[in-house]
């Protein structure tokens, strides 16, 4: 699209939408985002003013986007009628609460019919545009937890109780009861994961949108392969590294995928990667984006305010594990490289360094901001407002500079027609950042309100507390099988759930039971559920990253799912090394903290050398065979054991590295 293209600013948008709905969405779009601005760093509103006027927004943009009958199809006159029908339930689900919010509070749980009946409305409206705009699962998920909360001899459907194991059986709830908690409580769909998406995630994914928009993204891709092109697998190398910065912005290890990959998957394959491994890496750097600080998806808001930690604590502690997932696929990219005697890239076809941080720096400087307010203590949401106006500064003072001084000097002299060009390609950007920022938010949005549905119905039945009491048993006391049924339940939900959503589900059903039973700190907890709800981007059969990846690289999804799955390793391992190694994440000595960190590493490295058979040359089968005892040795919570298993390590690394310097005398000789 061209700055002079006159078109509505609708990245992404159906061709099927006609040219007024275009407009519609773009002008929903840009007032959201300029809402979520306002309240963020101008005037903050109340908790339900402020999360009712995003919902309500949010879904008047979901069911502009999608269809009722899909995206391929026009609407038709019953389509409009269906659609209109559901954007009426939208004003209706946000405007009742904002113009009658005192009286409701007034009303203290004595609900009137009508707010009951809006209540009805407004759930009915939110299941429909998740399904919309998150997908079929996510409603299913929703409209089984009301049918489990109308289950029981005083509920709705008294019948259906009679369906449900004894350990999950409870008395039952109205109707007026489920929808007071639901829509007029502040524990249902306005409770706290709608809470954070209406202000934290909100307005980093806005700034994500115009760091996009802008050109960070080729900026940060650029600058990674400056620093590893010209190593072995520098393509795969890259592909880690830029991953690592733009999975972080981005907020989404899919949307990674097809942004970075683009760039890297070609690249990858020229190089002598297989297709289906080019796929796999990217999926697996990607999946990395979602839990590397500073932002970490939506991951770190959501981890701050359930724990009630500060923000920047839950970003420093997640410092050392991101290094960890990283620095193992970095590895895994780099032992292939070698199995395979790739070279790199040649200089000619690299940008340089130097050229790349003239053109770019300034992109780094909304990053500074963003970094140094958090260190500020500043709150989140004030600091993505601050890093969103910074963004639009540089980006204002950096095309003055080149139209004032750089323009003029290559014969395109400063003219009263040259500044409305300027002006309008100004706007035009302005508001494509605007449109694009809200379209990227209305998938989590909608995840996280029905995740408060699912959490609404959790604490009414006491669901939280059944589950915990069923996993206490089926571990039998065990923390080894409690993790991996929390793995296992992890990739079920993550079937039908976004990441997001199957986090905040996750950690309501097991985190109890981690934290109470088993005597797993409560921060390590959510990180170690947060990263296994991360699994489903690179597990198959539902490897949604991979299944991108394979998509650009012309290679099988199932295939390519299982390389990224390989690849993503540290994924399972790590959550792992930080419940038994508890010192990684919640400190300590400064020597025990060290130690922790050097037997990560190293247990990471001898994993991906034992499960590839190769490191500096090929490893035999009996060594492959007595690092996998070693590596359990380092999880072990005791320093002999630990201290053991890592001189088997180094004893197998050093004596391959040796093994190689022999082989590469050997023909000098």
């Amino acid at each position: 699209m061209s700055d002079s293209d006159n078109s509505p600013i609708v990245p992404g948008s159906q061709a099927n939408h006609a040219r007024p709905v275009l407009w519609l969405i773009t002008l929903v779009a840009v007032g959201l985002s300029l809402f979520q601005l306002y309240s963020a760093g101008i005037q903050p509103l109340g908790l339900f003013y402020q999360r009712s006027i995003h919902l309500m927004l949010i879904m008047l943009l979901a069911f502009l986007m999608f269809p009722v009958f899909g995206p391929q199809r026009r609407r038709g006159a019953l389509g409009w009628a269906i659609d209109c029908l559901f954007l009426v339930g939208a004003l209706l689900t946000g405007g009742y609460l904002v113009i009658y919010l005192d009286d409701i509070f007034g009303r203290a749980g004595f609900w009137s019919q009508t707010d009951i009946v809006v209540g009805c409305i407004a759930v009915v409206t939110v299941l429909e545009a998740a399904r919309r705009a998150v997908g079929l699962g996510m409603t299913i998920i929703g409209l089984i937890a009301i049918l489990y909360a109308f289950s029981g001899p005083r509920g709705e459907l008294p019948w259906l109780g009679q369906f449900l194991p004894g350990i999950l059986e409870h008395r039952g709830y109205n109707i007026d009861r489920l929808v007071g908690q639901l829509y007029l409580g502040q524990e249902g769909i306005f409770g706290l994961p709608l809470g954070v998406a209406a202000t934290y995630i909100f307005v980093f994914v806005l700034f994500g949108a115009f760091l996009e928009i802008t050109g960070a993204g080729k900026f940060f891709i650029d600058m990674a392969y400056a620093a590893t092109g010209r190593q072995r697998g520098g393509p795969a190398k890259a592909a880690v590294i830029a991953s690592a910065g733009m999975g972080s912005i981005s907020g989404s290890a899919i949307a990674n995928v097809v942004t970075t990959g683009a760039f890297t998957i070609p690249l990858m394959k020229r190089l002598g990667y297989q297709p289906k491994q080019a796929g796999g890496i990217e999926a697996a750097a990607s999946t990395g984006g979602q839990i590397m600080p500073p932002l970490m998806g939506a991951g770190a808001f959501l981890i701050a305010e359930y724990t009630r930690m500060p923000y920047l604590e839950v970003v420093k502690v997640s410092i050392v594990p991101a290094m960890m997932y990283f620095g193992t696929v970095y590895l895994f990219v780099h032992i292939i490289a070698l199995k395979q005697g790739m070279q790199g890239m040649a200089k000619s076809e690299l940008p340089q360094m130097r050229d790349v941080m003239r053109q770019g720096w300034h992109f780094l400087l909304p990053l500074g901001v963003l970094v140094w307010l958090l260190v500020m203590n500043m709150s989140p949401m004030r600091v993505g407002y601050y890093a969103v106006i910074t963004m639009l500064a540089v980006a204002v003072l950096r095309f003055l500079v080149w139209f004032l001084f750089v323009a003029p000097r290559q014969g395109q002299p400063v003219t009263p027609a040259g500044i409305g060009e300027a002006l309008w390609a100004g706007w035009h950007k302005l508001v494509q950042g605007l449109a694009l920022g809200a379209r990227n938010a209305v998938a989590v949005s909608m995840a996280c309100a029905v995740a408060g549905i699912i959490v609404g119905v959790v604490g009414l039945t006491g669901l939280g507390l059944k589950f915990s009491a069923m996993m206490l048993a089926f571990s039998g006391g065990n923390l080894l099988l409690a993790l991996i049924m929390v793995l296992l339940a992890s990739l079920v939900l993550g079937m039908g759930l976004p990441v997001t959503a199957s986090y905040i589900v996750l950690i309501v059903l097991v985190g109890p039971a981690l934290t109470a039973e088993f005597g797993v700190p409560l921060l390590i907890a959510h990180l170690v559920v947060f990263w296994y709800s991360q699994d489903s981007n690179v597990t198959p059969p539902i490897a949604l990253a991979g299944f991108a990846g394979a998509a650009i690289a012309g290679s099988k999804p199932m295939e390519t799912g299982f390389q990224a799955w390989k690849f993503a390793k540290g994924l399972y391992l790590i959550p792992l090394f930080m419940v038994y190694n508890p010192e990684l994440i919640m400190g300590g000595p400064p020597l025990v903290v060290v130690w922790t960190a050097l037997t990560g590493f190293l247990a990471l490295a001898a994993f991906a050398a034992a499960l590839e058979g190769y490191l500096f040359v090929r490893l035999a089968w009996p060594l492959r065979v007595l690092l996998l005892p070693a590596i359990v040795a380092v999880f072990y919570p005791n320093l002999m054991v630990e201290a053991a298993g890592a001189a088997v390590m180094l004893t197998v690394i050093a004596g391959n590295w040796l093994a190689s310097r022999r082989e590469n005398a050997a023909p000098c000789s």
